[in-house]
């Protein structure tokens, strides 16, 4: 009997253990009109692999096509509850997003850049290149930004994503 309780243990102390090794990314910082907080929202590959995806072909600065498969930021962003569309205005405009990396690679974007309400801006948070993972030293996800002409905010192993209000202005 402790045998069996032994194994059993050990099993669940292992699918626990993949579980919390499955890459993540964080979005903290989200409030909306009434600047109530939302809570962190954490999403996983596999939480990821449930939302709507989306394929994009794009050639990389050392001018090799590639395509590259993931879920548009926008939708990330709408499911933690960032404000878009006609919700997004007034003192919602002055709010933007910081994205940063594994080794602390930081890019900046404002939200209604990445809002299609506002913009054309098709912003990919990628999981896969030509069909496959993403190789470790750009996933376990990579933004890519079609359109761009300089792949500077195409930022690889990101990690995490903060929603940032701007400073009041001084009068």
């Amino acid at each position: 009997m402790r045998k069996i309780l032994s194994s059993a243990l050990y099993a669940i102390l292992g699918i626990l253990l993949l579980q919390a090794a499955e890459p993540s990314l964080r979005i903290e910082g989200v409030s909306g009109r009434d600047g109530v907080a939302k809570p962190a929202l954490t999403l996983t590959l596999s939480d990821l692999a449930g939302m709507p995806r989306t394929k994009v072909q794009v050639r990389t600065h050392d001018n090799q096509d590639h395509t590259y498969e993931g879920v548009p930021l926008f939708e990330i962003l709408k499911r933690a509850g960032v404000p878009s569309g006609e919700a997004l205005r007034g003192t919602l405009l002055t709010r933007y997003l910081v994205m940063t990396a594994h080794d602390g690679y930081r890019v900046l974007f404002s939200l209604p850049e990445l809002d299609p309400a506002f913009s054309d801006t098709h912003a990919l948070l990628a999981d896969r290149m030509d069909g496959a993972p993403l190789p470790s030293q750009q996933g376990p996800f990579r933004l890519v930004i079609p359109g761009e002409k300089r792949e500077a905010r195409w930022i690889r192993m990101v990690e995490r994503i903060d929603v940032l209000s701007a400073p009041e202005a001084m009068r």
